[in-house]
């Protein structure tokens, strides 16, 4: 049986869901608080989806609405958030870089992780905030040393949709020039929807799409990748341990501000991405304001 699995409600009170579609094609809601208290690490390596599917089956979970009610990050605040960088080519040439030979690693703070639909704030300062619409991994199972490919795709429980925000003037050029600075941002990691487990998805062949504005930015395919899905996921075993419910972004491709064609997101600017299968992101940007000192 095909599910996807969601979080609904308001921050720090999200209910598990799955989604179901029934013979007809309707998509239904259903509570999965009988089988775990969130979509974490723990339920995803305790077979949580195998589990579902059964309640699914049996008729044991009650129906839900969903309508006017928020959706979170489908992933409870992931351990981890690892992600590659310049993993497209025609992506690096936009950034001034040679394709990497070896997978670029950096971590974004989990506390960056946000709902899909969340009003997006610009920070005080930034004058460079760029959009990039990534397929995340979500690792199923503890993950290090890993012997090979075949071991590192057994890890993958499932995938999401993410926008890997960054500001580029603290990223790149300059004293701030850090890609931890650019990369860290408050609410600058939306995940979702949904989470679809990895055995229903060909990770490899998703069309991947973004729009500023209704005006289309981004237009690719996973097929494009550097390093492909296992492969980084077996990279970067060799260098930290991954946890259940940890997420590995897995890079952008071309079509973001950075590449002087476009410009960089300004308060009241809409941002939309799509992955095949993985559902549409949708969010609306404000300038957020500097704390006064106290």
């Amino acid at each position: 049986m095909n599910v996807k699995f969601a979080r609904l409600g308001a921050p720090g009170e999200e209910q598990p869901v799955v989604i179901a579609q029934e013979a007809d094609g309707e998509e239904k809601y259903f509570d999965v608080s009988s089988l775990t208290n969130d979509i974490d690490g723990r339920f995803l390596a305790g077979g949580g989806v195998a589990r579902t599917r059964e309640a699914l089956e049996s008729g044991s979970l009650p129906e839900i609405g969903s309508e006017g009610v928020r959706v979170g990050s489908p992933i409870a605040r992931p351990g981890s958030v690892v992600c590659i960088g310049m993993n497209y080519v025609a992506h690096a040439a936009e950034s001034g870089a040679e394709p990497p030979t070896i997978p670029v690693v950096f971590l974004k703070p989990s506390n960056t992780v946000c709902g899909p639909y969340d009003a997006a704030p610009i920070p005080p300062s930034a004058q460079k905030y760029d959009w990039e619409v990534e397929l995340g991994i979500v690792i199923g199972q503890d993950a290090t040393y890993l012997s090979g490919i075949e071991e590192a795709a057994a890890c993958i429980a499932g995938f999401v949709q993410a926008n890997d925000l960054s500001e580029r003037e603290y990223q790149i050029p300059g004293a701030a020039g850090q890609w931890t600075k650019g990369k860290s941002l408050p609410a600058s990691t939306p995940l979702g929807p949904w989470m679809v487990p990895a055995d229903q998805l060909d990770g490899e062949k998703l069309r991947l799409r973004s729009w500023v504005n209704g005006e289309p930015r981004q237009d690719s395919s996973t097929e494009d990748l550097i390093f492909d899905l296992a492969t980084v996921v077996h990279h970067v075993s060799q260098y930290m341990l991954l946890e259940p419910g940890d997420v590995l972004l897995t890079g952008t491709p071309q079509g973001v501000a950075l590449s002087g064609r476009f410009p960089y997101i300004q308060p009241g600017d809409v941002i939309e991405l799509e992955i095949e299968g993985l559902g549409r992101q949708r969010q609306e940007f404000y300038r957020a304001t500097a704390k006064e000192a106290v």
